[in-house]
């Protein structure tokens, strides 16, 4: 459902959704995908949709034909506002005789006028509501295809340990060592509730303050951002429309971040920068809440996937520049990296076919982590990169040595999230007689070197 049409359901009238759209244009914000870019790239963006499987979300051959009949009526309207503006001009003018013919002509123009600016106004509320959901162009070395089969592992790191026993997963660790309560989070919170109890809840902020440390050392600058957030930033970032669905939406008609990459990433917004201001690094601390709409029937059991969670995310904003970005995208995976080499955790890169990176995204990694109870490695990280997607949206902007001004390009990555990277931990440092052995990284953190079963 798009975002527009939550305002009739609130508000149960049209007026304030013309109010709205005035608004978020005076704003700047949702340039999207430049229009004379789609045109003259017509059929490397119809493969973007095709490729991303978003051919039921936007037809582009219709985007342009209203394109085409908006820029007609911006015309007419053009044309019958200099009109008016004449003949009222010529009435101030006229003599008395004149005058009546000149005011009877102005009054027909007048009502011509208001008809075509309504109709401007609706032709271009349609045009931007499907501009909205035309995907960005991905990079020409992401794979294609059409699901996580199609990815291409780029590297593996670490070692697998052969624990000489049967590994236990993190729900059995959990219970033994009496550090997860499941019964009782489902109990209090619901389907894919949780509490994290002694050891477990210390070992978790441990790894969160380890991993902002990693960003700190990176010369990152560190955020308290809004969990609350209007809804034009969820579209801004690209959330909005197409994972609208997977948001919990408050009565006022904000929301509740899935991430705080909406909230870093808007932090700019509406803004001009300086070039000597670039890059901009930040990371954020944050709890993050999703419904899961897309997950039904996926890891139901254990802490791997939630409604509610705390993740640390990096952003950086960059300039125009295709190989900088690259470079960066790059580095910021190294961040990511540096943490679960840290933590001695085995896992591997992935870079993501077209099928699976979002709407917006140019190109993604996953950092997937070693489960030993699954015997699989499982995503526990995502490093995308989005030139421009965001920046227009947002309208982020930054003048350049010869005072020019261009959108920035926009990159996130997970630093580290929590409860899922924390189980990957119980798992991996488990012993045979059921203790958890706490990471050498963490142990200045908790003060605790081992979690022993109760």
């Amino acid at each position: 459902m798009p975002f527009f049409w939550h305002y009739i359901d609130f508000c149960g009238c049209e007026t304030y959704i013309t109010i709205v759209y005035v608004k978020i244009n005076k704003k700047g914000f949702f340039v999207m995908l430049d229009i004379n870019f789609i045109k003259a790239n017509v059929d490397l963006v119809k493969k973007a949709v095709r490729e991303k499987g978003l051919e039921g979300t936007v037809s582009i051959d219709k985007l342009i034909e209203t394109h085409t009949r908006y820029i007609d009526a911006l015309k007419r309207v053009e044309t019958h506002r200099a009109l008016k503006n004449k003949l009222s001009e010529d009435i101030s003018k006229a003599n008395a005789s004149e005058r009546e013919k000149l005011i009877t002509e102005a009054t027909s123009v007048k009502e011509e006028l208001s008809k075509y600016e309504k109709e401007l106004d609706e032709i271009k509320f349609a045009f931007d509501k499907m501009m909205l959901w035309v995907p960005n162009v991905p990079s020409d070395d992401v794979p294609i295809g059409k699901d996580e089969n199609d990815d291409k592992v780029v590297r593996t790191v670490g070692s697998i340990r052969d624990f000489g026993f049967r590994p236990k997963d993190h729900i059995d660790l959990g219970a033994a060592l009496d550090v997860i309560d499941l019964e009782r989070g489902a109990k209090i919170a619901g389907f894919r509730g949780y509490f994290l109890k002694g050891e477990a809840a210390e070992l978790e902020q441990a790894l969160l303050k380890y991993a902002c440390g990693v960003m700190k050392e990176a010369g990152f600058t560190f955020m308290s951002v809004p969990w609350i957030v209007k809804p034009e930033f969820f579209i801004g970032t690209g959330y909005f429309p197409w994972g609208e669905d997977d948001h919990y939406r408050l009565e006022e008609d904000k929301a509740l971040i899935g991430t705080a990459e909406v909230s870093l990433t808007s932090y700019y917004a509406g803004e001009i920068l300086e070039e000597a201001d670039l890059p901009v690094k930040l990371y954020g601390l944050s709890p993050c809440f999703r419904k899961e709409i897309g997950a039904y029937g996926k890891d139901t059991k254990g802490i791997f996937r939630l409604h509610q969670f705390y993740k640390v995310e990096q952003m950086v904003l960059t300039t125009a520049n295709e190989e900088i970005t690259r470079e960066w995208h790059e580095k910021m995976l190294g961040y990511s990296e540096k943490v679960l080499e840290g933590l001695n955790l085995p896992y591997r890169v992935v870079l993501k076919c077209t099928g699976e990176i979002g709407a917006g995204q140019v190109k993604k990694y996953d950092l997937e982590t070693w489960f030993p109870s699954q015997e699989r490695y499982r995503e526990t990280h995502s490093d995308s990169y989005f030139r421009d997607f965001q920046s227009r949206r947002l309208n982020i902007r930054y003048r350049d040595s010869n005072g020019d001004l261009k959108y920035v390009y926009t990159l996130n990555n997970t630093v580290a999230a929590s409860p899922r990277l924390l189980a990957a931990i119980l798992e991996n440092y488990q012993n045979a007689d059921g203790s958890v052995i706490v990471p050498e990284v963490l142990r200045p953190y908790v003060g605790f070197d081992k979690i022993l079963p109760k």
